[in-house]
């Protein structure tokens, strides 16, 4: 992990970069949490409101009677915690102390909630003009605006499930907790980045992040396969069968140079290395391997992955993903200006703090465009290499023959302590 600490003053006391930060951290479950945490590994002072009851997952998945679950405090260590009933008046009137004395708010609750608490961003500003709200919700503007969504739901509708698994097989949900944890990422740098906006301008603003946007945003290589698809197969892939959206290649690396899981010594259900295979090392795996022929034989491109594209318009609405009203529809899936082709489609909401411009009063970001800049001549740009072609059929074949052969393919350090106290 990165160390963020710095000497600051004539001592020498070393400090981390979020020192003297406080967050009011209203999360719960994963998402929102994974966020505040890392704001506190970053040094904030992150202080943890919950319910009369506590935070869910302190009783969820036990391992010891009577003691805080190891999924609550795996992401909600460094932080100090308190309860309050934000229902009754005093608790309301406690609140609203701790956003005037915060830098930072943080909150995931299902859509409306906070506001029928009373606290909309106009009130929030209003108590507290420096503060930045961050919310994380399920969905952004459009027809899912107001569902909510978990872990898996959002691997679903962001298209990492469709994307995942075997061609043969059903679309399976990441082990990494990518809706989750890693929406957290997300509402961390667009925190971040309002914070050292707050610094020329003195005032705070809204955050809002929906977990199916990070999780398109983290399937950006898809994303690129689906629009390329339009113009054939996909080389580089082991499939064999191309429809209308980017087929599950199994354990492919996804980055146009081949790779696979094969399995070693000595033997165990998890005894894979995977093995990955740039241009530069083409050959010599080859004679390390005995098929030295091969490498001087077949190569892998110049330009690996890259499949013959024709300068023509890519449908905005190809692919599940794509096509998804509540993608499109909220901006996240945006055309890019490019000199050389014809605008393709991006991931990344290109609006909201990361655009630059001061928001203090909107829900929705405010729009804006992105430039994508290729300096490679149109002949090298849209070059396709044979070794990739090559490669990928001798894949296929091989595949093919272990398919005969074995017919069907089956599928098949201690926690720290959470301090809880008043809030000083």
């Amino acid at each position: 992990m990165t160390d963020t600490t710095a000497t600051t003053g004539t001592t020498g006391t070393p400090a981390k970069a979020l020192e003297g930060i406080r967050v009011l951290d209203m999360t719960h479950v994963q998402s929102g949490p994974s966020a505040t945490q890392l704001l506190a590994w970053l040094g904030a002072d992150v202080v943890k409101l919950e319910a009369p009851t506590g935070d869910i997952t302190r009783k969820q998945l036990r391992d010891l009677p009577d003691v805080d679950s190891l999924y609550f405090t795996m992401l909600n260590c460094n932080k100090r915690s308190i309860t309050l009933n934000t229902k009754t008046e005093r608790g309301k009137e406690i609140l609203t102390e701790l956003i005037r004395r915060s830098d930072v708010m943080v909150e995931n609750f299902g859509p409306g909630a906070v506001d029928r608490m009373g606290f909309t961003w106009d009130r929030v500003k209003e108590i507290n003009p420096r503060i930045v709200y961050a919310s994380v919700k399920g969905f952004g503007e459009g027809p899912y605006t107001d569902f909510k969504a978990y872990e898996v739901v959002a691997q679903a509708m962001g298209g990492s499930m469709s994307t995942t698994g075997f061609e043969d097989g059903p679309p399976l949900a990441t082990g990494a907790q990518i809706g989750d944890s890693g929406t957290g990422v997300h509402v961390v740098a667009g925190i971040l980045a309002a914070l050292y906006q707050r610094e020329r301008t003195g005032r705070g603003q809204r955050v809002n992040v929906a977990m199916q946007h990070a999780v398109l945003n983290l399937c950006r290589v898809k994303l690129r396969d689906q629009q390329r698809l339009t113009h054939g197969p996909l080389a580089e892939y082991p499939n064999e069968d191309f429809g209308a959206e980017v087929p599950r290649s199994g354990n492919a690396s996804g980055g146009g140079q081949p790779g696979w899981a094969v399995k070693c010594a000595p033997g165990g259900p998890n005894d894979y290395v995977y093995v990955i295979v740039q241009p530069v090392g083409w050959r010599p795996l080859s004679e390390l391997i005995g098929l030295a022929r091969a490498g001087r034989r077949s190569r892998v491109g110049d330009a690996p992955g890259a499949a013959a594209e024709a300068e023509q318009d890519v449908p905005a609405d190809r692919g599940v993903v794509v096509r998804a009203p509540q993608v499109g529809g909220a901006g996240t899936a945006e055309r890019a200006q490019h000199p050389v082709r014809a605008d393709p489609v991006h991931q990344g909401d290109h609006r909201g703090p990361f655009a630059g411009r001061q928001r203090d009063d909107r829900q929705g970001p405010a729009s804006g465009a992105r430039r994508v800049h290729d300096r490679r001549q149109p002949a090298q740009a849209l070059r396709l290499p044979g070794g990739d072609q090559q490669f990928a059929a001798a894949r296929r074949a091989q595949r093919r023959g272990l398919r005969r052969r074995a017919g069907p393919r089956r599928r098949g350090a201690a926690p720290a302590q959470v301090e809880r106290g008043d809030l000083r």
